[in-house]
């Protein structure tokens, strides 16, 4: 049985319990009587848990937050660990060595960025401020989130986005870093979500595919690169990381694209899921490929190399395509041209199954992204059975050895 004391030098509350024949005190670091009253409680709840020491820890944000880091950068894509990173810096500020900007990209590409209309740049950042990491609460989260969609206008998709980071950095510093927050609730997880819209997808139609390949025509390189994006469905970077070796043009009707984790002069890459696959190689795409090779000079390591001969950078190669595409008065993108491969498989009839295989995704996004383009040959799925038309019988229906002969039906 615990209770609570008061030293005669101190206003602090603490919490005095027996540990056998001994007599323990633990402070709970407040003089205030309801909120050492309510530490009290998870006290006596974290002891019929069988915890030894079950009241909140106090941790600096910054260290668990440099921790986390850690940990993902072990366990996760070197892009998929720098996007999150992103996010952490957004939320809590760069407190740490980890969320320090090491690197910026210099060049003839960069180009100060205009503010968005309504967005006023001087104004301080809306981070995530505590005195401690366990003293982070449900409406600290909230006000951040909802300080960035209204100051930066985030969609609903990004706003959400936010939160999940936060959910999982919380339930790891729980799980796996000894953080014990009050009550052993994540804060995290009770911020609402925002309501997201349907998915918008834009996609090429064949006519679009014709046109957009023609920009093209006096670039073979890009010709083929672009085209691999438009009839194999692959990411930005899967192209960008191909070698030579990933072509196998002996398997299949016209070959196969091997997606898959590879290092080439000390850089490792692995695909975003971190599954491999093979996408075979359509007619229209080999014509196209075998073309690129018949002109192709480099001999490198890449299959589609830079300009300078190295692996193409992805927002290098994206600015290149948006420059030649704002030339041409288009606007299609990277994922535009992979949502055509699915648009167009789906259209065609082939299951959502087998698009999300190629695609390297889940049949769930699949499933969102692609269903409403299926074509209208499942209309006769939705007919009922024709019903039953009891007729009545000729005279001589029914004698003795002669079947029942139904009368026509009327007209």
């Amino acid at each position: 049985m615990a209770s609570l004391i008061r030293r005669p030098d101190s206003p602090v509350y603490y919490i005095q319990f027996c540990v056998g024949q001994a007599v323990r005190r633990v402070s709970t670091g407040t003089d205030s009587l309801q909120i050492a009253k309510e530490k009290l409680r998870q006290f006596e709840s974290g002891q019929a848990r069988g915890e030894h020491n079950p009241l909140p820890t106090r941790t600096t944000i910054s260290s668990v937050v440099a921790a986390y880091v850690t940990h993902i950068r072990t366990v996760k894509t070197a892009k998929s660990a720098q996007t999150d990173i992103y996010y952490l810096r957004d939320a809590f500020g760069p407190i740490c060595e980890p969320l320090q900007i090491t690197s910026r990209k210099v060049g003839p590409r960069s180009k100060k960025r205009p503010p968005k209309p309504g967005q006023d740049r001087r104004r301080r950042a809306v981070v995530i401020e505590a005195a401690s990491f366990e003293q982070i609460t449900t409406s600290d989260i909230a006000a951040f989130i909802g300080g960035q969609v209204r100051n930066r206008g985030l969609a609903p998709k990004t706003a959400n986005r936010y939160r999940e980071i936060l959910v999982r950095l919380f339930n790891w510093a729980m799980t796996q870093h000894g953080i014990r927050l009050p009550s052993d609730k994540n804060p995290a997880v009770a911020v609402e979500r925002y309501r997201e819209q349907a998915p918008t997808i834009r996609f090429l139609t064949l006519a679009q595919i014709a046109e957009q390949l023609n920009v093209f025509h006096d670039s073979p390189k890009m010709h083929a690169l672009v085209a691999t994006y438009i009839y194999a469905g692959l990411r930005r970077e899967e192209a960008l990381w191909l070698t030579p070796d990933d072509f196998d043009f002996n398997t299949g009707a016209h070959g196969m694209i091997r997606v898959r984790a590879k290092t080439v002069a000390g850089e490792s890459w692995e695909p975003k899921t971190n599954v491999n696959r093979a996408v075979p190689i359509s007619t229209a795409l080999r014509v196209i490929l075998d073309g690129y090779i018949a002109k192709a000079k480099s001999k490198g390591a890449w299959f589609f190399p830079s300009p300078e001969g190295k692996r193409w950078d992805a927002d290098n190669f994206s600015a290149d395509l948006r420059d030649a595409n704002t030339k041409a008065k288009l606007a299609w993108t990277n994922l535009d041209f992979r949502h055509t491969f699915g648009s167009q498989l789906a259209m065609k009839g082939e299951s959502l199954f087998k698009i999300a295989k190629l695609l390297g995704n889940s049949p769930e996004i699949c499933r969102r992204h692609y269903a409403a383009l299926v074509p209208e040959e499942m209309s006769a799925s939705v007919e009922f059975p024709e019903p039953v038309v009891r007729v009545r019988l000729t005279s001589s229906a029914g004698a003795a050895g002669q079947p029942a002969v139904p009368s026509a039906p009327a007209a």
